[in-house]
């Protein structure tokens, strides 16, 4: 006889059900216990971008300090950007394959290691080595905290879970500039990497106490009883209730050593139709909203000479907190969005109201993920058009308050759209890949990180070349040339998503035995 389509759709690692017993739940966490969750992982997530924008501040002043150029203490940012989308590559794949905890115990502790070592810095080789040391240890947490949330939630929590994620690790962006401002101002630069390596240490001895294993390969959905390193400090004084009684499980995959050829399963990733476009489409905004980030202190002291270093770091903050509300607005409606959907879906197609559609393999996830993405796109073109125009008016009249106001206005706008963006394609992945998430979310990471690097390495040359509102103009021109991506997947992604997932079944299935 053959085996039940049930059966075979059953996650790896969940324990066996008795036959007619209910479809257990995705995962045995109740909805505080997974937000609680969310918060740390999002917390330790956190890292990378505040790692980065704490710095920008005290550029001046390392390079009085060492002694050498600014021009080469950004070149410390450009390696900081190389290193944070290649790390995510290696310990995303390590993660799925060996684990959360283990690969966040690693990497916060090689981060908070580096923030030691920075804080003793003399000289620019020992900066530019340690900061790419910072940089491996703190990149690859975004994909990991991501790879947690897919692990213990379903697909209709995931938007609200993914957007709440990215909103925790905007703060750090939104805040690291007026911070770092203020700890350069007052201590001196090394006094922002004591904060970043006091900082991590709470947070890795926070998650070793109450971080479990989430990998559903090891963990399942959370019934099955960890040992050794997977288990949390916590669990040793109260272990969930529903360990007591559970049996031993049925299914367990045997472990085996992480391959090379695993490290580039992103690399292989992009070079699918549906996974190509989408990233493409969120790579060149995130690098445009990048070279808008780190060109701010260029184009306000241009524009506002008079400003002073702590005056910087606060115009920061309206794109710190334009991508806050972004990642929270985000994830709302794409909860909503999904559930309507869901709702159609399960109507059209005769389904129960409470039918599980994660074994679903015709369920359209763009439509429920992707129809804000042109609006969103539409109002970044827009935004980012009369950036630099504004910007050409502060030149006019330099000293008319209310052209700052319109310029951190727009930045404030482009970062929220932008942030929209980047949460719609990271949760669209996701959904792609429910069972490699936190290396779907390194590809993210890949594109990203290395075409921004290209992007930031440009920004300044190309505003001294053609003036601040030339050069964002061709920004713009950039984007509205690349804009039909979006269409295409929106026309075409579902099909090309299908028709991959049949390649990849034909290509795991066992061949099919002869009939008796």
């Amino acid at each position: 006889m053959s085996s039940s389509p049930r059966n075979d759709n059953i996650e790896l690692g969940v324990l066996s059900q008795p036959t007619g017993a209910e479809e257990p739940p995705h995962h045995i966490f109740s909805r505080r216990q997974k937000w609680n969750l969310v918060f740390l992982v999002s917390l330790a997530g956190s890292f990378s971008p505040l790692s980065s924008n704490i710095y920008f501040p005290a550029i001046s002043s390392i390079s009085l300090d060492l002694g050498v150029s600014t021009s080469l203490v950004a070149l410390t940012i450009t390696v900081y950007m190389v290193v944070q989308g290649i790390a995510p590559s290696l310990f995303g794949a390590m993660s799925d394959k060996c684990g959360r905890r283990l690969t966040f115990t690693i990497l916060l502790t090689i981060y908070t290691g580096a923030n030691l070592a920075l804080s003793f810095t003399s000289n620019f080789p020992m900066l530019l080595a340690l900061r790419g040391l910072q940089a491996a240890g703190s990149a690859a947490t975004i994909s990991i905290s991501v790879g947690v949330i897919s692990d213990i939630a379903d697909a209709s929590e995931r938007g609200g879970f993914i957007g709440t994620n990215a909103s925790i690790r905007m703060i750090g962006q939104a805040i690291g500039p007026v911070v770092g401002g203020a700890l350069n101002s007052t201590w001196g630069f090394r006094s922002i990497f004591w904060f970043l390596f006091t900082f991590s240490l709470l947070v890795l001895i926070l998650l070793l106490i109450f971080l479990p294993e989430t990998q559903r390969r090891i963990a399942g959905n959370g019934s099955i009883p960890l040992s050794g390193f997977h288990k949390p400090w916590i669990y040793l004084v109260r272990p969930p209730k529903e360990w007591a009684s559970a049996a031993k499980p049925t299914q367990k995959q045997p472990s085996s050593p992480l391959s090379f050829k695993e490290t580039l399963t992103p690399l292989k990733n992009l070079l699918e139709k549906d996974i190509f476009v989408l990233a493409a489409w969120g790579t060149l905004v995130y690098t445009i909203w990048s070279m808008v980030t780190s060109s701010t202190t260029t184009v306000l002291l241009k524009t506002f000479p008079t400003l002073t270093q702590w005056q910087i770091g606060l115009c920061f903050l309206p794109n710190g907190i334009g991508c806050v509300l972004g990642s929270i607005c985000t994830g709302r409606l794409l909860d909503r969005t999904f559930r309507h959907v869901e709702a159609q879906y399960k109507e059209e197609h005769g389904l129960d109201t409470n039918a599980n559609i994660k074994h679903i393999k015709d369920f359209p996830f763009e439509r429920a993920r992707l129809p804000l993405m042109p609006y969103f796109s539409i109002a970044f073109a827009a935004s980012l058009a009369f950036y630099g125009p504004s910007f050409e008016l502060n030149d006019l009249r330099r000293y008319f308050a209310a052209n700052l106001v319109a310029s951190l206005g727009l930045q404030f706008i482009i970062a929220f759209t932008a942030t929209a963006i980047f949460n719609i394609n990271s949760t669209m992945l996701v959904d792609c890949f429910p069972k490699g998430p936190a290396g779907a979310t390194a590809t993210n990471n890949l594109c990203r990180c290395l075409v921004g690097a290209v992007g930031v390495s440009v920004i300044q040359p190309l505003i001294k070349a053609v003036k601040i509102r030339n050069a964002f103009l061709i920004l713009t021109g950039v984007v509205v040339l690349f804009s039909p991506l979006i269409w295409i997947h929106r026309i075409w992604g579902e099909a090309w998503r299908l028709e991959r997932e049949r390649k990849m079944a034909a290509r795991t299935s066992p061949p099919e035995r002869s009939g008796m």
